[in-house]
């Protein structure tokens, strides 16, 4: 009952203050994965093997330390001191309200046929080049996103939560934030980021899938379930193709497409089924996350119950 209670206040935490503006820890986690990356990273004649190992070093001195730490400080409080401790580590992991916020961004811009802003909107939200998007692709990639940092910033940070405690909320959200950074299959990172990427793969797995049921229960059901099993695996990810193949169904949109990065055409399989996203698809997706982590927020409280009932 405690844990679904630390849920609670985290994320109505979340929602009443949104995400620290100023020395927010995951910002000062980026900076620091900056400096030690050049450091870590070693000379361009290194071989592929050694690189990889560079890179484990480097995610194990960034992400086992802090955790660490998180369990050594939830063992020796007092009982409320860990709870509030869960509760901080829990909101500043949450990344809902900042997601909506920034979807709604994109879509005020598009609204107010401002396409420059709009395109400088979603590209705080996304890594492809935007520059040269129109309304609908734009849309496109802010739904995409809102749908896959749904999973990242919110149930699967609830999961790891739920499964480990405040450890497990670090553990994810650092381990999500390397692979961010570093999972790239390009010259640079296809060895260095090899660790950083197959973890977070692993560590997304179950959420993902729960994420993906989610979505699909609260909207065009057999259509998500649908294009989740046939679309999914051909996406470049199992685990975001499945959260964005389900909600594509859910939200009855095609998503995918050819997009470019850094100047390159990348042709991406379609996802989802019915016509192209539109402005208002983007309020839609924000809403079908809202509504599946309150589904989420009522099984918590319910488990919670049951379990307090059955062993207290």
């Amino acid at each position: 009952m405690l844990s679904a209670a630390i849920v609670l206040a985290a994320v109505l935490l979340d929602q009443l203050l949104g995400d620290p503006r100023r020395y927010h820890p995951l910002a000062g986690f980026g900076r620091l994965v900056l400096w030690l990356e050049p450091r870590l990273y070693g000379p361009p004649s290194l071989r592929g093997g050694r690189r990889r190992w560079r890179g484990a070093l480097a995610w194990l001195l960034l992400v086992m330390p802090p955790m660490v730490l998180t369990i050594w400080l939830v063992a020796i409080l007092p009982l409320w001191g860990a709870a509030a401790i869960e509760v901080l580590l829990l909101y500043l992991a949450l990344g809902n309200c900042s997601l909506a916020q920034h979807a709604r961004r994109v879509a005020d811009k598009l609204e107010q046929e401002d396409l420059g802003g709009a395109r400088h909107a979603v590209g705080m939200m996304v890594s492809r080049d935007t520059q040269t998007l129109d309304d609908s692709q734009i849309s496109a990639a802010t739904v995409e996103s809102v749908l896959e940092n749904g999973n990242d910033a919110v149930f699967a940070t609830l999961f790891w939560f739920l499964l480990l405690g405040a450890p497990g909320v670090v553990l994810f959200r650092l381990a999500n934030t390397l692979d961010a950074m570093w999972g790239y299959r390009n010259d640079r990172y296809r060895d260095f980021g090899t660790l950083a990427a197959r973890l977070d793969d692993l560590l997304n797995w179950i959420p993902a899938r729960l994420t993906a049921l989610g979505y699909a229960l609260l909207g065009h059901t057999r259509q998500a379930l649908r294009c989740w099993r046939a679309q999914a695996r051909h996406w470049e990810g199992i685990n975001p193709g499945a959260v964005m193949a389900s909600g594509a169904g859910a939200l009855n949109r095609t998503l995918g497409g050819a997009v470019q990065y850094h100047g390159a055409l990348r042709e991406r399989p379609p996802l989802g089924a019915g016509p192209p996203a539109r402005v208002g698809d983007i309020a839609r997706s924000v809403r079908l996350v809202q509504y599946t982590l309150i589904l989420w927020l009522v099984i918590i409280a319910i488990g919670g119950g049951l379990f307090a009932a059955t062993w207290g």
